[in-house]
C-alpha cells in the first residue's frame, strides 16, 4: 500500500484490468472451467478474447445470460450446479480452473478444490482471484476472507503443487495459483476433506 485512500468503486474499476490479467495467465488453456461464474462475464470474456471453450458453473442460474444475448454461445456453457459435484465433467478433461470473487462465498471450499483437482488434467492450473482479509471488501461487505498464506494452505491440503499466493492491486486482491502435479506418483485423487477440515462461514 502506498498510503493513498482506496475508493469505494475500486473493484469495479479494476475488473477489466483483472480480466485481462486472468486471460493472459490462462491463455494457453483450451478448456477452462469457471467456478462461481455468476453472470458469466468472465466466462464470455475468455471465450471471446482467447477463443477458449469455457464452462461456467454456479449454484444459481438467475444471472446467467440469455442464449439470445450470448455472442459466444458456441464456446460458452453455463451450468447450474453445486461445484462439489461436477459429475458432468470427466476426470482430467480441463486445462485450467478459475474462480473470481467467489471462493469466500463457498461453505465447503476444500471439497470444491478437490473436485477442481479431479477435473484438471495433470499439469493443469487453478487460479483463484478473491478478496483478502483486511481489504476494502472487508469494510464494504464485512464477509469472511482468507489471508494469502491461508489460501496457500488450502491448496496444499487439496494436493496442488507449485503454489503461489499473494495480494496484488494495492493489497486489495488475493491472487493464488497452483497446479495439478504431472508426476504419476502424485496423480492419485486426494481423499475428500474430513468434516473437521471443512470451512464454514462465520
Amino acid at each position: 500500500m502506498n498510503g493513498r485512500p482506496v475508493p469505494d468503486d475500486f473493484y469495479e474499476v479494476a475488473k477489466p484490468r483483472l480480466y485481462g490479467r486472468i486471460g493472459r495467465e490462462l491463455r494457453v488453456a483450451r478448456h477452462v472451467l469457471d467456478i462461481g461464474c455468476g453472470a458469466c462475464e468472465l466466462t464470455e470474456f475468455l471465450a471471446r478474447g482467447y477463443h477458449q471453450d469455457v464452462t461456467g458453473v454456479d449454484v444459481s442460474s438467475e444471472s446467467f445470460p440469455r442464449r439470445a444475448r450470448c455472442t459466444t454461445s458456441g464456446r460458452v456453457r453455463c451450468v447450474c450446479r453445486d461445484a462439489r459435484q461436477l459429475d458432468f465433467i470427466k476426470d482430467e478433461k480441463i486445462d485450467a480452473v478459475v474462480t473470481m470473487w467467489a471462493l469466500h462465498e463457498m461453505t465447503y471450499p476444500l471439497e470444491i478444490l478437490s473436485e477442481a483437482w479431479r477435473v484438471l488434467r495433470p499439469g493443469g492450473e487453478i487460479l483463484i482471484v478473491d478478496f483478502p482479509r483486511d481489504s476494502l471488501a472487508q469494510r464494504l461487505w464485512n464477509e469472511t476472507y482468507c489471508r494469502p498464506d491461508e489460501l496457500a494452505e488450502m491448496l496444499r491440503e487439496t494436493h496442488f503443487s507449485l503454489i503461489r499466493s499473494r495480494a496484488i492491486e494495492r493489497g486489495q486482491i488475493l491472487w493464488a495459483k497452483g497446479y495439478r502435479p504431472e508426476a504419476i506418483a502424485d496423480r492419485k485423487r486426494p481423499a475428500a476433506p474430513s468434516a473437521e477440515k471443512r470451512l464454514t462461514k462465520t
